[in-house]
């Protein structure tokens, strides 16, 4: 696992599948996703190589419940005591209560989430037994204030976390950066295209300066007018490809590698 300093308070994890971001208060550590099944040890770890003691971390915001999101999510939440949050519309299956829907495919993702899949680490990951259930407009004490976003379309209960402030937004996989050039793309495998593409324009919408999403490096230089510009680019009909048409930066400024 690689630990990325995107500014004091806040620290990329990258996994094999997926990423994680910790957030560091002065009294508090807050954890947006909680990467892979077995990535508890590691993530404990990074806290402490960071100077902090797992024991400080107090909240797991899950931005939805795929697996590669909320794989540790219990682990740590019994070892440390953390809070588990997530959407009212994904709370019951981050929890074990029902099975989550599949995403819908574009023909295009078919290869790249059999990809994908490979990469997970084998069996089911724990559920966590009590799930702090959010919704839109909620706030959530960190970061001076974490409003929660519901941007539904690549699940049901997705979320986005907006923490003004700071200009910080975290937008779980509403919104990826692609691994082919850094450009800011609509996030892949989702349930409701239509939802989703309307969730990236309403968290484009957002003035922020800094977009940590669940793929993908971070854009940390004007990420609202970058969000704004690759929104733009959808609408229509589905594109062939996970790059939307239209012009594109090589990289989005402020990326961090």
């Amino acid at each position: 696992m690689d630990v990325v300093q995107i500014f004091p308070r806040l620290h990329l994890l990258r996994f094999p599948v997926g990423q994680a971001y910790l957030w560091h208060d002065d009294d508090a550590l807050t954890l947006v996703d909680a990467g892979v099944r077995g990535a508890g040890v590691p993530i404990a770890e990074a806290i402490r190589s960071l100077g902090h003691d797992p024991a400080d971390l107090r909240r797991i915001v899950l931005t939805h419940f795929h697996e590669d999101h909320m794989g540790a999510a219990a682990e740590l939440a019994g070892r440390y005591g953390a809070e588990v949050l997530a959407h009212h519309l994904d709370a019951p299956v981050v929890r074990g209560e029902t099975p989550g829907p599949p995403p819908v495919h574009e023909d295009w993702e078919r290869p790249i989430h059999a990809e994908a899949l490979k990469l997970l680490p084998p069996g089911e990951p724990a559920r966590p037994q009590r799930v702090t259930e959010l919704s839109d407009g909620d706030v959530l004490d960190f970061g001076g204030g974490a409003r929660v976003v519901h941007a539904p379309g690549h699940t049901h209960g997705s979320i986005a976390l907006h923490l003004p402030s700071h200009g910080v937004l975290f937008t779980g996989d509403a919104v990826a950066a692609s691994p082919v050039d850094g450009a800011v793309i609509l996030g892949v495998f989702n349930l409701d295209r239509s939802r989703a593409v309307a969730s990236f324009r309403r968290l484009a919408a957002l003035e922020t300066e800094v977009a940590c999403f669940g793929h993908g490096d971070p854009v940390t230089q004007r990420a609202g007018a970058v969000l704004r510009e690759a929104a733009a680019g959808y609408g229509g009909p589905s594109p062939t490809s996970p790059v939307p048409p239209g012009p594109h930066p090589a990289r989005a400024p402020g990326v961090v590698e």
